[in-house]
């Protein structure tokens, strides 16, 4: 069984609240509990974290990295800051996909700049929530290949 860990940054606990012309009318607790029905589906385990802090971010890819075979990260507002959370994946070497429900690249000129996309297996963009369930597929996908 594969274990996948979905990560969250900051503001994105806010979903079905903020902006929704851009993030759309679904809560993260909604969101999280259908890609833990996906993942489910395929043999596959999913445990998600939020976290507003970054300090928290990196401690939780360092505390789940035994048990963790991919990890799928929204890094919200880190995604253009972050060398620390960049770091934490690095060094736990544990495969990912970077993941925004907007697409960035259609947003303020800060927001085209990632801190992860270079070193992630992937990167999904602007496909709202179905975007999460496109990375978890993809995340399962890529593991049964590794097996």
């Amino acid at each position: 069984m594969n274990n996948i860990l979905l990560l969250n940054g900051p503001n994105l606990n806010l979903l079905g609240q903020r902006e929704p012309e851009i993030y759309g009318h679904k809560d993260l607790n909604e969101i999280e509990n259908d890609l833990k029905n996906i993942a489910s589906n395929y043999g596959s385990t999913l445990e998600a974290f939020q976290s507003n802090s970054e300090s928290d971010l990196v401690n939780n890819i360092q505390d789940k990295s035994e048990n963790t075979d991919f990890i799928i990260i929204n890094p919200g507002g880190f995604t253009h800051t972050s060398v620390a959370i960049r770091d934490a994946i690095l060094a736990v070497a544990i495969p990912f996909i970077e993941i925004h429900i907007s697409n960035i690249y259609s947003r303020e000129a800060f927001r085209k700049e990632s801190y992860f996309s270079d070193i992630a297996v992937g990167t999904i963009s602007g496909l709202g929530f179905k975007g999460y369930e496109l990375a978890v597929l993809a995340a399962i996908d890529f593991l049964n290949k590794e097996s």
